[in-house]
């Protein structure tokens, strides 16, 4: 009994010696490591994670056993892990950056066209459907807050209303245009023929021919939504995020690209902006006793 008097006189003082300073510490810490390894499960890095994890482990054993040649070989290792891990997440941690960065432009709002962007989403869906018929082989790459200035410099540069007799016209097998990706910025034609990184997923299915591939490919390295119409079969594609979604519907395919590439207009809207609409929304509920809506994609 005395015991666990004591270890609760220990517990109380160490909770008089935390502020609520060092609780925010350490939830932030808590949260970034979350974030991390959430990106990192979505990105196929997660055996790299796990190898670099258990190689650490395996440095912390070989040196409480004494081990010098091994722990020699590893504390070397470890020495230049800095330049390893930018090597091996270069791709990622250029994802991290470009999604901090649409972060931080969107804490103060930015002008969203979103009449430009609903025309481009239907007569893209539009020219895909019909290109699905024909089986005309397609590749549209919708930029969001990745910026893909410098895939759009490979190909031609285009600034016109993506209509569907447009984009069917850059995707005939005959068009000097046809081979390469078409780029929206901003519910405009950005660039024509303009050429994507291939995927280095050694798991991507072998029906999928290099279109497929350089579509996830871009998803990878950026946060662009990329639209594909198969030349063999027809289908319609969507790749996210590194992750393809096969046979889509034009219905299913038009609801997609609408709940990626146009969010509610909450959150369009700045940060500041939103949290007095909150303010604004709570005090509607004590008035009216009611549940108020939530936005969402």
């Amino acid at each position: 009994m005395e015991r666990v008097r004591e270890l609760l006189l220990i517990l109380e003082n160490f909770m008089r010696t935390i502020r609520i300073w060092d609780l925010l510490d350490m939830a932030i810490v808590a949260f970034l490591v979350y974030k991390l390894i959430t990106f990192f499960n979505k990105s196929n890095s997660m055996n790299v994670v796990k190898g670099i994890l258990f190689l650490l482990i395996l440095m912390v054993i070989t040196s409480a056993m004494d081990l010098p040649v091994v722990s020699y070989l590893l504390g070397n290792t470890f020495e230049m892990g800095l330049i390893i891990i930018i090597v091996l997440f270069q791709p990622e941690i250029r994802r991290i950056l470009d999604q901090v960065g649409g972060s931080l432009k969107d804490i103060f709002g930015h002008p969203v066209k979103t009449k430009s962007i609903e025309t481009a989403i239907t007569q893209t869906v539009l020219a895909c459907s019909d290109m699905s018929r024909t089986r005309t082989g397609a590749l549209l790459v919708f930029e969001r807050d990745t910026n893909l200035e410098s895939y759009i410099k490979t190909g031609t540069i285009v600034d016109a209303s993506p209509a569907a007799e447009l984009l069917k016209n850059i995707f005939f097998d005959k068009a000097p245009l046809h081979d390469g990706a078409v780029i929206i910025r901003n519910g405009r034609i950005a660039g024509a023929a303009c050429m994507l990184p291939l995927s280095s997923n050694v798991n991507i299915s072998r029906d999928l021919g290099m279109r497929h591939r350089a579509g996830i490919g871009m998803s990878e390295r950026s946060d662009a939504v990329v639209a594909i119409v198969s030349e063999e079969t027809g289908d319609i594609s969507v790749a996210m995020e590194g992750i393809i979604k096969r046979g889509l519907s034009p219905d299913t395919f038009e609801r997609l690209l609408r709940m990626e590439l146009m969010p509610a207009e909450q959150e369009n809207k700045g940060f500041f902006a939103r949290v007095r609409d909150v303010f604004k929304k709570n005090g509607k509920k004590e008035k009216a006793g009611g549940d108020g809506e939530r936005g969402g994609k």
